[in-house]
């Protein structure tokens, strides 16, 4: 069974026995650039469709003047250079740019990182999420010592994260930066955790540092918002709480107002992240255009190599990159994938994959933390991607309410969390398992302050609860497999290492 396709991993569309709205639609995309190089006269093609490029050269010098001049007279126009990894983007409506540009002397691979013109006027529809009304807020009733909506948090003592606040709400000297659709924060349980000075607009490609940039608007997505509450809501009598409610979080806002995560907008937030303190990075979607990156394709072979750069450099400056699986039920263990989705910004049509070769990023860079999606009842989201030995780690994601209903008094199969405008809501998808174990990181971060990347993700991988295979896997009981886990009870092609332990990452 198939989930329906979602663009990027924000909430997925799963059946009637979830509660939820029914569409939310975005308004055309009106990115801006800044330039810092103009073309030569004479290389312009007026007539020509506007793209983005990466260029890739070596790392750790300026960009050459040699190189400088060679996107000039193939019609580019430099936006801004990352000289760090030795990624360039730039703008050009030469058709022919990329192809140029490859013969250049220094540079390594090159490509464009989108199939519509700038700026994109695709749109697209996305499962909204179900909003608590005021009176569901006002009603909201707890134990002592709970935020008022934490009874509605199954996925909580789901990864023991209740128990884990009994010892420590985690230190505020670590941030996690929600690389997303933006982040509301002057949201009541955001405000309190929020860290401005890692928070950034990237949506061009270059930092925008204006005060709000980092804000959706009232048409964008309510996704990175959600993320931001699920990882550090404050444990302030009001709302919900996070998993790690003592910790900063950043947004690091990726994506246009149509809803597309291009690459030249995450690897800015990869290096904004890098440069600003931060210690872990949230990372619910995948890059579009392309679902998967084949590195056969020219264009999608640069696309990878200036994420992956990115990434690297953000754990290299002491970062652990979480990232979510996927909803479609796909075995990214597979030998092969039929992808019917890409390019999702111009005209998508079917096409089989490796994805052992063709990438979805940064979710299969290496050394990124690929996060697997489980229900109220501890298994599988019906919806989730997997994989033997692409899946790390697995955490509450939610799952349709008929499939695997929460303990009372829960009431929503649903995960809970913060909204633009004040408001709390129910989401679902890998994208909400992701910020969990991004959550875990910050508190195995918090025990130990001078843990590297690689040791705080081999804790959590040790920490976490072995799971086995759930087999045979009829999430509907239609009497159908819907999905083959392999593996063993330590490592399996569902849950990873296993699910999330945030009790352990205080404790041990």
């Amino acid at each position: 069974m198939t989930a329906p396709y979602a663009r990027y991993r924000r909430a997925v569309a799963i059946p009637a026995g979830m509660a939820m709205a029914t569409a939310l639609a975005f308004l055309p995309n009106t990115v801006a650039t800044a330039a810092e190089d103009a073309p030569a006269p004479n290389a312009a093609r007026a007539d020509a469709t506007p793209l983005s490029y990466v260029v890739n050269v070596k790392p750790g010098h300026g960009t050459s003047a040699h190189v400088k001049k060679a996107v000039a007279e193939a019609g580019g126009t430099i936006v801004t250079s990352y000289d760090q990894i030795g990624v360039i983007v730039v703008h050009s409506s030469n058709p022919d740019f990329a192809k140029e540009i490859r013969t250049v002397r220094g540079v390594q691979s090159a490509g464009a990182t989108r199939t519509a013109p700038l700026p994109s006027a695709s749109t697209g529809d996305l499962g909204a999420p179900k909003v608590l009304s005021a009176a569901e807020v006002a009603a909201a009733d707890a134990p002592a010592g709970q935020d008022p909506l934490q009874p509605q948090q199954w996925d909580l003592p789901a990864i023991k994260a209740d128990k884990a606040h009994e010892k420590t709400l985690g230190s505020e000297k670590v941030t996690v930066a929600v690389i997303d659709t933006g982040v509301d924060d002057t949201h009541p349980d955001i405000a309190p955790n929020f860290d401005r000075g890692a928070s950034v607009n990237c949506v061009s490609g270059k930092p925008d540092t204006a005060d709000g940039a980092w804000r959706p608007s009232a048409q964008e997505s309510p996704h990175g918002t959600h993320v931001a509450g699920e990882i550090a809501a404050a444990k302030n009598g009001v709302g919900m709480t996070g998993v790690a409610p003592g910790v900063k979080v950043s947004g690091i806002k990726v994506s246009t107002t149509a809803g597309f995560f291009y690459t030249e907008a995450v690897v800015c937030g990869f290096v904004w992240a890098a440069e600003h303190g931060v210690d872990v990075t949230n990372n619910s979607y995948y890059t579009d255009p392309w679902y998967f990156n084949c590195k056969n394709d020219p264009d999608q072979k640069a696309l990878v190599e200036a994420v992956g750069r990115a990434s690297r450099y953000a754990e290299k400056k002491g970062a652990v990159n979480v990232a979510a699986a996927g909803n479609e039920n796909y075995d990214l263990a597979a030998d092969e994938i039929t992808d019917p989705s890409s390019p999702n910004d111009s005209t998508p049509g079917d096409r089989v994959v490796d994805p052992s070769k063709c990438l979805d990023i940064p979710t299969q860079l290496p050394g990124v933390v690929t996060v697997a999606s489980t229900g109220a009842k501890g298994i599988k989201s019906s919806f989730s991607n997997h994989g033997l030995g692409v899946i790390d780690v697995a955490a509450p994601g939610g799952d349709s309410t008929a499939y695997q209903k929460p303990d009372a008094p829960a009431t929503s199969g649903l995960i809970l969390g913060t909204l633009p405008g004040g408001k709390w809501g129910y989401m679902a998808g890998t994208s909400m398992a992701s910020p969990h174990v991004a959550g875990v990181a910050a508190l195995i971060k918090s025990t130990h302050p001078y843990a590297s990347p690689a040791l705080v993700k081999a804790l959590l991988y040790a920490e976490a609860d072995a799971t086995p295979c759930t087999d045979p896997y009829d999430i509907n009981g239609d009497g159908k497999v819907d999905a083959v886990c392999e593996g063993s009870e330590n490592r399996n092609g569902f849950y990873g290492w296993g699910i999330a332990d945030a009790l352990d990452a205080v404790t041990k």
